[in-house]
């Protein structure tokens, strides 16, 4: 019925076990796929059940071309609904069974992400409106500090209550469930993006004709590393990356941007 992946490269076993387990753990009958895009496939021995399925694939194409791989396997083998996981999440409790039976009484809804939550338990404001480029790198710069709070109160939807259910057109990849059916009709992540904003496209792309639902019904925890603000050359990839979402959907004109978000922010009107 449904499945989901995890894209490994060079991972910490003990944490990504931790995510591995919490997956399998949570409801016995979803299948996962290890995608490991490692040199070595060292991290095959975390593959001792039989519901782990292992795909050695060295040659790196990126994030989301590896969990292309897994979500083709996913529809062939006929299931429904698939799970992206970042190997840094975990989840004490069945958050699984209540995701699926939001989406499976909504077939409108094509993704689906749930609270994600710091280790220490506060929010990862995560759901987003569609950003312009000189949000991506204020964000980034978080200059200037008087006004930049205001900014990513708006961005981030910080101030929509906390259980509020909505619908938002961007939903971060670092936890999601996707309508497999959506999948088939609007293709999966983009190739071109080898790592960062592959998910702003999915979901964007997703938000066009099914609805994209923020669900904090439920919390995962995330163990988020803002690898591009420490790193070089992650940051490269992320400017680069972010050109190419750009170039895709337009930099400063762009009509559908505004419109979406307008649409997003007159949910939580009173």
């Amino acid at each position: 019925m449904f499945s989901g992946s995890i894209v490994l490269y060079n991972n910490e076993a003990t944490s990504l076990k931790k995510a591995i387990d919490s997956f399998l753990k949570a409801n016995n009958k979803g299948v996962l796929y290890l995608i490991d895009n490692s040199t070595s496939d060292v991290l095959k021995k975390l593959a001792n059940m039989e519901r782990i399925h292992y795909i050695h694939n060295p040659s790196n194409p990126g994030f989301g071309a590896a969990h292309n791989v897994a979500l083709n396997l996913a529809i062939e083998a006929g299931y429904q609904y698939h799970f992206i996981i970042n190997p840094d999440i975990y989840f004490n409790v069945d958050i699984i069974t209540p995701m699926l039976n939001y989406m499976q009484d909504r077939p409108d809804v094509g993704m689906l992400m749930p609270e994600v939550l710091n280790e220490d338990g506060s929010v990862q404001y995560l759901p987003k409106l569609l950003p312009s480029p000189f949000w991506i790198f204020r964000r980034k710069l978080k200059k200037p500090a008087k006004i930049h709070q205001k900014f990513v109160d708006k961005y981030e939807l910080q101030k929509v209550g906390r259980r509020t259910i909505y619908n938002s057109p961007l939903l971060s990849g670092c936890f999601t469930l996707l309508n497999l059916t959506a999948i088939k009709e609007l293709g999966g992540y983009d190739d071109q993006y080898f790592m960062y904003f592959e998910d702003f496209d999915l979901s964007r792309r997703i938000h066009r004709k099914y609805k994209t639902i923020y669900f904090p019904n439920v919390s995962v925890y995330h163990s988020y590393d803002s690898g591009a603000n420490k790193s070089s050359r992650l940051f490269s990839i992320f400017v680069s990356s972010a050109i190419t979402y750009f170039n895709k959907w337009g930099w400063f004109f762009d009509k559908e941007r505004i419109k979406v978000n307008k649409e997003t922010l007159k949910q939580f009107e009173s």
